[in-house]
């Protein structure tokens, strides 16, 4: 398949040379028939395109924008590599022909044995350059083609660069948000519950001479509020960071996720016998955990179901509800996932149509 590639991309240098040329030669006295020219330019780099993903397996951004410069460079430096590569290619047969007739002229004894040492020689060292020739130059077509059809090395640089500053400004924003909520979890949950004990106290002691049963009445509606801000002070230390999770790992920390939750939780756990990394297993923790939450206060679910399987380096959480969906994506609290799964390189998709149901999917690597 590659051999036929080559001799392919040396065929197809032909109409390239002639375009160049035909080129080169309108563009000065008709400069209007650029957009002609460059279309049909575009057409001869799609074919290249086609050749070097069909037999050679290359694989390019599909909706990357090629500038006209980039593509007129490619075009000749193409054309140029793949003349050469003809005239290569025509030595390698040259040289085969030349050993058919060396073993015929020993055959028929038209070519002395002293002879044929130097003859091996010479053919050897004609054949090693014309074979690394045809290795450079096909090195030579693969970059070039990387450098047009796909970013070049710089520019991946640049990209990634610009997602570390992003990802690194989300990560930020998503602690920022995440200490604003736990600062609001404990102002209006569990100070208040804690200012309605320290009343149930005070009625209590004061009124422990005059009407004692109204007092013990009130000391066990106090018990039963500080056993309630036990248990709000414990989700919402869940909700900061599970001891679970690094005592007994993912599994059981999900664990007790559907233990809380207040509608059917089923969680189906298949990530392999090797462990996974800690700050993969904290992002799919709060992943899971945020998901069911939303869907709990919000949806209208009547069941949620948790899919955490890893597939090679990837592990992918998958979190479904039957609520009636609507999630907005761009939401506070999606949106600090998103930037907690970015920051780990991962992903997250969100579907949530109107009518539901919601599917969330993190990937998440963890090679």
């Amino acid at each position: 398949m590659r051999l036929v590639g080559v001799v392919l991309g040396c065929l197809s240098a032909l109409p390239g040379a002639v375009f160049l040329l035909v080129a080169g030669a309108a563009l000065g006295p008709w400069p209007r028939a650029r957009p002609l020219l460059m279309a049909g330019a575009r057409r001869l780099a799609a074919l290249e395109r086609r050749r070097r993903a069909v037999f050679f397996g290359d694989r390019f951004p599909g909706a990357y924008e090629v500038p006209d410069r980039r593509i007129l460079r490619y075009l000749a430096a193409r054309v140029g590599a793949g003349l050469v590569t003809g005239i290569v290619l025509g030595l390698l047969v040259f040289g085969e022909v030349l050993a058919v007739l060396l073993v015929r002229g020993l055959v028929r004894g038209s070519l002395g044995w002293p002879e044929l040492p130097g003859q091996l020689l010479l053919g050897g060292v004609l054949l090693y350059l014309d074979v690394q020739g045809l290795y450079a130059l096909a090195a030579l077509d693969a970059r070039l083609a990387r450098a047009c059809f796909g970013p070049s090395e710089e520019e991946l640089l640049r990209r990634r660069i610009d997602e570390l500053a992003l990802s690194r400004a989300a990560v930020v924003q998503a602690v920022d948000t995440e200490r604003r909520r736990i600062e609001r979890d404990l102002h209006d949950g569990v100070q208040q519950r804690l200012v309605a004990l320290a009343m149930l106290l005070g009625r209590a002691r004061r009124g422990r001479e005059r009407d004692p049963e109204q007092a013990d009445a009130l000391l066990r509606q106090a018990h039963r509020e500080a056993q309630d801000v036990l248990a709000e002070l414990r989700d919402v230390a869940w909700r900061v960071y599970p001891a679970a999770l690094d005592s007994l790992g993912l599994e059981e920390a999900l664990g007790g996720v559907a233990e809380r939750c207040a509608i059917p939780l089923r969680v189906r756990f298949d990530a392999g016998d090797a462990p996974l990394p800690r700050p993969v297993e904290s992002a799919a923790y709060f992943v899971v955990s945020e998901a069911v939450t939303n869907a709990a206060k919000h949806s209208s679910a009547s069941t949620v179901s948790v899919a955490v399987t890893r597939t090679g380096p990837l592990l992918t959480v998958r979190v479904e509800d039957d609520g009636r969906g609507g999630a907005d994506p761009a939401g506070s609290g999606l949106t600090g996932l998103r930037s907690r799964v970015a920051a780990l390189d991962g992903t997250l998709h969100v579907d949530s149509p109107l009518g539901g149901p919601t599917t969330l999917v993190a990937e998440l690597p963890c090679a």
